[in-house]
């Protein structure tokens, strides 16, 4: 056998062996690629890993946002913890599951932003505008509190920032929140049946047109109980009344502001007590109450007027619109007695 022969079938073993080897290579990466999990670093993955988004995912089912949670994004989530689902009467994911469609759509939307909003990084101001998925608007404030920097959405705590995705970021709220349904706060006392004297002393008084202006405005709309208490018990003597003394009474309940419960908390110092200017120019005293299950921390406001016997109490809070919040008390503000 010559020399050249040998040399010849050395190379081919040689060539041989290379190629098995890169064929093998190729067949590990293929099997690597076909067995590389898809989308398991979604958004909608990190719901449902976290237990206490349960009612959140039953919602995000229901309202058939998973294929927007698991898509490319980016997007922000702003999930309400089971508890927040609890509190805004759903006590069980079953009970989310079965909620209307159309409500579950609308509230799921309201929860999720377009774009990577890392909300730690927002400057240090109250309620900043920005735009949910389902273009409503949304109230973010970054606050100071004890050395602590606390965030707010519409009012409701951050209780967890920043849980990363690969399409985005997800935070958890300990408040489910409603999308508001009317542009203006005076649609929105009209709504409300409990509500009917005030809104028509609105009306006769002519505040409710400037309620429907740009704004914004806080309104402390007094119920019907507390009107009948007043000494304004029908429309009728409502409508028999004088504007000027309606439009007095009604400018100490306004504020030329937007300002949700946790506002004050975040803005009150060690008192405990701080106040309102109103649109009449008159003050309002507002004092935090103690949350029960959190000693030296608060939950909600009292408010009271220098003609108020005793501190009047929110029966209905937070409620957002497109110009302004609206409370509803269980007495009038009363500037005399």
């Amino acid at each position: 056998m010559t020399t050249n022969t040998t040399l010849s079938r050395q190379y081919f073993s040689r060539r041989l062996v290379v190629i098995g080897l890169s064929l093998l290579m190729a067949g590990a990466c293929k099997k690597d690629d076909t067995d590389a999990p898809k989308a398991n670093d979604r958004l909608m993955e990190v719901v449902i890993d976290n237990f206490n988004l349960s009612k959140f995912k039953a919602a995000a089912d229901r309202s058939s946002m998973q294929p927007l949670l698991t898509s490319a994004g980016p997007l922000t989530v702003l999930a309400p913890s089971d508890a927040a689902f609890t509190e805004a009467g759903y006590p069980t994911t079953l009970s989310v599951g079965t909620a209307g469609i159309s409500l579950m759509t609308r509230i799921t939307g309201y929860h999720i932003l377009n774009g990577n909003y890392d909300l730690n990084k927002m400057p240090f101001l109250f309620n900043q505008e920005i735009r949910t998925y389902n273009g409503g608007k949304l109230y973010v404030t970054r606050w100071v509190k004890d050395k602590d920097t606390v965030l707010t959405v519409n009012g409701s705590r951050v209780l967890a920032v920043g849980m990363k995705a690969s399409n985005g970021t997800l935070q958890v709220i300990d408040r489910m929140l409603e999308p508001y349904l009317y542009e203006t706060v005076t649609e929105a006392i009209s709504a409300e049946p409990g509500l009917s004297l005030f809104s028509h002393a609105l009306q006769r008084s002519g505040l409710s047109a400037l309620l429907k202006g740009k704004g914004p405005y806080t309104v402390y709309a007094a119920n019907n109980a507390a009107m009948t208490a007043y000494g304004y018990k029908t429309l009728e003597q409502i409508e028999a009344a004088d504007p000027g003394v309606l439009a007095a009474l009604l400018r100490y309940h306004i504020a030329a502001d937007r300002r949700f419960v946790y506002d004050y908390i975040l803005s009150t110092g060690s008192s405990a007590a701080t106040t309102q200017n109103m649109l009449d120019d008159n003050i309002v005293k507002v004092q935090l109450t103690p949350d029960p299950l959190s000693p030296g921390l608060y939950n909600g406001i009292t408010l009271q007027g220098p003609g108020n016997d005793a501190p009047v109490k929110l029966v209905k809070q937070n409620g957002i619109t497109g110009n302004g919040v609206l409370h509803i008390t269980d007495h009038v503000l009363k500037i005399t007695k």
